[in-house]
């Protein structure tokens, strides 16, 4: 996914003179092509998160749209009062590239563990936050995000996830995608959690119970609409997300029934509010966290009894 992110920033930026990028500690090789064909608008700041929003905002307020990069817990934590004031106050066209959200840098710890970046970006205004469940969704999302009016919160998985999203299912930033029909459960998932939900949801099925799933890549601007639909008609609604509890997708789903009135019955699977400080990779600490394809089929079952 992170490849293929990049790979777009490139293609798009030969297409359109306006696109700049820039580089916070990249990998050696990263984006050479772009570094050599366009060098006037390829920037490689090292590691100064603060300085790469600011100089991405001016160049933003002077017409460009600016591309940066780096690991996703640098942006969100340390350079968050850039990006209120710089990007979200002057609603730039800057698109941060988050590496690594969720439990990507696992084996690293909790220091590059990105486990609050969507609640820290969702409440900022005028942000936008997409998490791109694979690279084909990748693909779909990086051409809508050139005009796109106002900063964007890119989360990427590791790459070479599972590819599940279908071309069939057209992505629009705002609006949920539905893969499937069930009304015994509603799962919600964004980012890679729909891989986990689809098996979960497989597994169920030979049970004999129907899951539903609404895959929700956008979480700001949410597709409440649609969430309310699909919920309306499933007996249980479970969210599924590689995050902190507080402020991610399931918060975002109970403000919305909340604020709509659905009563229904909502179980919320993610991270609890500790910092994850047992070793292993990212799977191994989703399956310990209870949000792999296990973790769901048996939360459906505990709550539908």
């Amino acid at each position: 996914m992170r490849k293929k992110c990049l790979n777009m920033v490139y293609e798009l930026a030969r297409e359109n003179e306006s696109i700049c990028f820039i580089g916070s500690d990249l990998g050696f090789r990263t984006l050479e092509e772009f570094q050599r064909d366009m060098p006037g608008r390829f920037f490689m700041e090292g590691i100064s998160e603060a300085n790469v929003v600011g100089m991405a905002a001016g160049l933003a307020l002077d017409g460009r749209v600016v591309y940066a990069n780096t690991i996703a817990t640098f942006f969100t934590r340390r350079a968050l009062d850039q990006i209120v004031i710089d990007l979200c106050q002057h609603k730039v066209r800057v698109r941060l590239i988050g590496n690594g959200g969720g439990l990507v840098y696992a084996p690293l710890g909790s220091t590059h563990l990105a486990i609050e970046d969507i609640a820290l970006m969702r409440c900022l205004p005028n942000m936008t936050v997409v998490c791109p469940c694979d690279e084909k969704e990748m693909e779909r999302f990086m051409p809508q995000s050139v005009d796109w009016p106002g900063p964007i919160y890119i989360r990427l998985a590791k790459g070479f996830d599972p590819v599940v999203s279908r071309e069939d299912l057209a992505f629009a930033i705002g609006r949920g995608i539905p893969f499937r029909e069930g009304g015994d459960a509603l799962i919600v998932t964004t980012g890679v959690t729909l891989q986990q939900a689809l098996a979960a949801a497989q597994e169920l099925e030979a049970e004999g119970l129907a899951a539903g799933i609404l895959h929700l890549p956008t979480v700001k601007p949410l597709d409440v609409e649609m969430l309310l639909d699909l919920s309306a008609r499933a007996r249980i609604v479970v969210t599924v997300e590689e995050h902190t509890l507080m402020g991610g997708l399931g918060g975002a789903v109970a403000e919305a029934f909340a604020d709509n009135g659905l009563p229904r019955r909502l179980v919320r699977l993610g991270i609890p509010d500790i910092f994850p400080d047992f070793y292993g990779t990212q799977l191994e600490v989703m399956g310990r966290l209870g949000i792999d394809a296990r973790g769901i089929r048996e939360a459906v079952i505990r709550n539908l009894d």
